[in-house]
């Protein structure tokens, strides 16, 4: 990310006044309207002990009433409750309050479960144009700050750094995202749960995943239902199962876990100790992915297809942004002749399609390392269906966007099902360092793309109702009954 100058930086421009976000404060003249408002929301957790120490520097810097703490806090209610107050100031008059919500942005610093979490919330708002936001990298991966520039090393946390960082929130652009919508399906089990298993406890970035509850709509009486959103990638295999024990022992020993390189060391010793070196040797063919589910696939106007998956594919990734596993990009760009033989396209960020990758261990991924390296390009879709064969595993490993979680599977049904479509979209702040593309850009499109950049030698092989239309993450998210909803806008 660019480097600007905090001197010129003007805390002005940033600052809310109380009146604004607390209902009945008394109301303040303000010296200077602020052009780039912003609410910012930080999990104190994360980043060893660099989140707490940014939560008081940006509450030293802007109005404390402005900046959330996650653990104290969830953004939906405090969303509700500032909107609900902008809309009651709107129709008393207040012209600031008009002007400060055109003008809101909104700024998340965590890993990459948090970020998504706050993305989730803003898609449940369901405003005509929802306030951009800007991602500090407190996590361990930081996808999705690094998909849009804002880098993903773990930031500085005085006064300077803060000043600079929202320097570029001042200057960054806007810049659409595809979030797509998960549900899986399978009969009410004879005995036992399949709740989903989180590694010792629910993080709360799993709102992305969890059980419907009888009220929706989606609910189907002998079955358990589960749904959820995504906007970085979902993934399913080996790569899950390491993240999984990754977590697991952060939860254990969060003590061993205040360094950013610390956590990546340890990620890939964990790697090794679950085989995903030596999968082949270690884990048996039933966890190969052709052999615990069909895979289907649906282009945007089209029909369901059945994706071939060679059964040495240990590990399948649904992937919206050109970033995992800590800034690698796993399906490249795809030269000529494969955009001619397969009608493959580079990864956009807002086309409606996600890119299916496949692994077939450690090793495999260790091609991205390498200049162009990609895995093995399976297909890219706008609707994904993972059909479970009957009694293939009584389990397997899944991740949403950072966060892991342990699946059982009824050994007796064999209509276990997972979906995956597409959903709306959402605004984010980019810098000019951002490596996501739009296919709305002039600059990127599929026509004018070009290939400079040759692919690698790696063989490749080959409108919804409108409650399934929301994450569920903003479920306490009510507007009173005396706010017209359509005045948010």
């Amino acid at each position: 990310m660019a480097v600007a100058d905090s001197a010129s930086v003007k805390l002005e421009e940033f600052k809310i006044p109380t009146y604004i976000l607390v209902h009945e404060a008394k109301v303040e003249d303000v010296p200077e309207e602020p052009n780039f408002p912003v609410i910012v929301f930080i999990n104190s957790k994360s980043g060893g002990q660099l989140g707490g120490n940014l939560l008081v520097t940006f509450r030293n810097l802007l109005n404390e009433k402005q900046v959330f703490d996650l653990g104290e806090e969830a953004p939906d209610m405090v969303l509700r409750r500032i909107y609900v107050n902008l809309e009651k100031l709107k129709i008393s008059g207040d012209e600031l309050a008009v002007k400060i919500r055109e003008r809101l942005r909104l700024i998340v610093a965590g890993g990459d479960g948090t970020a998504a979490w706050l993305l989730g919330v803003v898609s449940d708002l369901k405003l005509s144009h929802s306030p951009p936001i800007a991602t500090v990298p407190l996590g361990t991966g930081n996808n999705l700050p690094f998909s849009f520039g804002w880098g993903k090393k773990n930031p500085g946390t005085d006064n300077n750094s803060v000043k600079l960082f929202l320097g570029e929130v001042m200057k960054a652009k806007e810049m659409q995202i595809d979030s797509w919508h998960i549900i899986m399906r399978m009969k009410t089990p004879k005995e036992g749960s399949c709740d989903p298993i989180a590694p010792l406890e629910l993080p709360h970035s799993l709102h992305a995943f969890h059980r419907c509850s009888e009220a929706d709509e989606l609910n189907v009486e002998g079955c358990h239902t589960f749904r959820g959103g995504f906007w970085n990638y979902f993934s399913m295999g080996m790569d899950a199962q390491v993240s999984y024990a990754f977590h697991s022992e952060r939860k254990l020993h969060p003590e061993k876990f205040k360094n950013q390189l610390i956590n990546q060391s340890t990620y890939a010793k964990l790697g090794c100790t679950q085989g995903w070196f030596c999968a082949s040797l270690f884990h048996p063919a039933s966890r190969n992915i052709a052999q615990l589910a069909k895979v289907k696939v649906m282009r945007k106007h089209g029909s369901w297809q059945e994706l071939h998956i060679h059964h040495s594919i240990r590990s399948i990734i649904c992937l919206n942004l050109p970033s995992f596993s800590g800034g690698l990009n796993p399906w490249g760009t795809p030269n000529s002749k494969k955009k001619r033989d397969r009608e493959l396209t580079p990864p956009f960020v807002d086309d409606g399609l996600l890119e299916i990758v496949g692994f077939r261990d450690a090793w495999h991924g260790l091609v991205l390392l390498a200049p162009n390296g990609h895995g093995t390009r399976l297909a890219q879709a706008h609707r994904i269906r993972f059909e479970f064969h009957k009694g293939a595993c009584d389990h397997t490993f899944m991740r949403i966007d950072g966060e892991p979680w342990k699946q059982p599977l009824p050994v007796d049904d064999d209509t276990v099902v997972v979906e995956i479509s597409h959903l709306g979209q959402v605004n984010m702040l980019a810098t000019h360092d951002c490596r996501s593309k739009s296919i709305n850009d002039p600059k990127t499109t599929p026509s004018n793309h070009n290939d400079e950049e040759e692919d690698s030698n790696e063989e490749d092989t080959t409108e919804d109702p409108e409650e399934y239309r929301k994450f569920g993450a903003a479920d306490t998210f009510k507007i009173p009954d005396e706010i017209d909803l359509s005045h948010l806008s």
